[in-house]
C-alpha cells in the first residue's frame, strides 16, 4: 500500500502505538495530504499489514527514500562512504515516523496478541520490510527511533544495533511547577525561576489552546505555520513541513494537537506545537515573530513541564539535541536504532562504527549525568 487512505483508520489505531501519536492515521494523513509525505518529497509510503482471521493484529509503516533528511538519526557519513566507493545508497528502506525525532513502536501490533502470535506476527513483518527492500532495491533497511526491546529484536533478526542520545524529561511525581524547582540544584534553581519569571513579565499571556479549538480558528494556524517557517528559515534549517500540515493535523488528529501561543502588546507574537497522549507531550516547532529574553525556554520547555506536571504525564520529549536542555532538567536519555546494510563491504565498516560510536555515547551519557541539574547528581551546589 503507498497511501495512508487505503488503511482502516479504526483498526491502524487500534493497534498499540505506545505513548506515541507520530503514527496514528491522522498523523500520517496530515503528512501525506499537505505534501510533508510522498514519493516527490523522497518519502514514498509502503505499509505493510498482518492480519489473523480477516482482523489486523500488525503493521508496519515503511518509507522508500532518495536522500537522509528529515531523519534525526544521521547516516550522511555512510552515504558519501557508499559514494566514495561506488556504491549506490540511495533509495533505502526507513521505518520512522516521518520528520519526527520521537522514540516509539515501530512494529505495531494488536495489544490484545498472545506473546507467543506476537512474537511470530513480529518475525513476519522483519521479513516483509526485508522483502520490501529486495524488491525495490534498497541498499540498505534503517529502524530509527525505534524501541529498546524491538531493538533487541532486531538485532537477534539479523540487524545491527546503534546507540544514540536526547534529553527528556520525567515526571517525578511534582505537585507544582516549584515542586520541580524544589528539586533542583540551588543555583540551577535560581537561575530556572528566574528565567521563568522575566519571560512571564515582558509577556501578556502564555496560553494552551487545544486541536479541536484551532480547528475552527485558521488565523491562530496561519501563525503556528509562520513560526515554524520563521525559526527554520533563521536557523539555516529545512521546512520538511510543507504549508498546510498544521491546519490539516487540527482537522485529523485534534484530540493530541496542542498549541502553546504567546500573546505580548495585544498580538500573538509566539508560539509552539505539542502533541499529547495519556502517557507523553512532545514539544515541537517553537517559533517567535520577536526575540524576548528567555521566551524559547518559557514556551517550549517551562511550559511543557507545568503541563505535564498538571495532567501527571511521567514524560515529555523537547526534540532532538540541545545540551542546554541539561540545565533545564532534562536529562540524558538513551535512543535506539537497527541497520542493515546490503553491501557486506560497506556492512563491515559501517557496523565496526557504530560499535565504537556506542562506547562514545555511554561514556557521554554517564559524564552528563556528572553535571545534572538535579540535587544528589553530581556534586551540588
Amino acid at each position: 500500500m503507498g497511501s495512508v487512505r487505503e488503511l482502516d483508520r479504526t483498526a491502524w489505531d487500534a493497534l498499540d502505538h505506545g505513548p506515541s501519536p507520530f503514527l496514528r492515521y491522522g498523523f500520517l494523513e496530515a503528512l501525506e495530504d499537505s505534501g510533508s509525505i510522498a514519493k516527490r518529497s523522497g518519502w514514498n509510503p509502503v505499509f505493510l499489514l498482518a492480519d489473523i482471521g480477516g482482523m489486523l493484529c500488525g503493521a508496519v509503516a515503511a518509507f522508500i527514500k532518495t536522500h537522509s533528511f528529515g531523519e534525526y538519526i544521521f547516516d550522511w557519513g555512510w552515504a558519501q562512504a557508499a559514494h566514495r566507493a561506488g556504491i549506490d545508497y540511495y533509495p533505502k528502506l526507513v521505518i520512522a515516523a516521518p520528520q519526527t525525532p520521537a522514540t516509539g513502536p515501530r512494529i505495531l501490533l494488536a495489544p490484545t496478541l498472545d506473546p507467543d502470535v506476537a512474537n511470530a506476527v513480529r518475525t513476519g513483518l522483519i521479513a516483509a520490510v526485508k522483502q520490501v527492500a529486495d524488491d525495490t532495491e534498497c541498499s540498505s533497511i534503517h529502524w530509527l527511533f525505534c524501541t529498546e526491546a524491538e531493538q533487541r529484536a532486531l538485532t537477534a533478526a539479523g540487524f545491527f544495533p546503534r546507540a544514540s542520545m536526547q534529553f527528556h524529561w520525567r515526571n517525578r511525581g511534582y505537585e507544582s511547577f516549584d515542586g520541580f524547582l524544589g528539586a533542583l540544584k540551588s543555583r540551577k534553581r535560581k537561575q530556572l525561576r528566574k528565567e521563568h519569571e522575566r519571560a512571564q513579565a515582558a509577556i501578556e499571556r502564555l496560553t494552551w489552546v487545544g486541536g479541536a479549538e484551532l480547528a475552527h480558528d485558521q488565523a491562530r494556524l496561519d501563525d503556528l505555520d509562520r513560526f515554524y517557517r520563521a525559526t527554520t528559515d533563521n536557523h539555516g534549517g529545512r521546512d520538511y513541513l510543507r504549508p498546510g500540515f498544521f491546519h490539516k493535523l487540527a482537522e485529523t488528529l485534534p484530540d493530541a494537537m496542542q498549541m502553546v501561543e504567546v500573546v505580548r502588546g495585544g498580538k500573538r507574537m509566539a508560539g509552539a506545537l505539542f502533541l499529547e497522549t495519556s502517557q507523553a507531550l512532545y514539544g515541537r516547532y517553537w517559533g517567535c515573530d520577536e526575540n524576548v529574553e528567555f521566551l524559547h525556554f518559557e514556551t517550549a520547555y517551562y511550559a511543557g513541564i507545568e503541563r505535564a506536571i498538571g495532567k501527571r504525564l511521567p514524560l515529555f520529549e523537547a526534540g532532538a539535541q540541545g545540551e542546554h536542555k541539561l540545565v533545564r532538567g532534562f536529562e540524558p536519555a538513551r535512543t535506539y536504532s537497527a541497520h542493515w546494510i546490503r553491501h557486506a563491504g560497506l556492512a563491515l565498516g559501517i557496523e565496526d562504527y557504530v560499535k565504537r560510536e556506542a562506547a562514545g555515547v555511554a561514556h557521554e551519557i554517564a559524564e552528563l549525568a556528572q553535571f545534572g541539574p538535579y540535587r544528589g547528581q553530581g556534586a551540588d551546589d
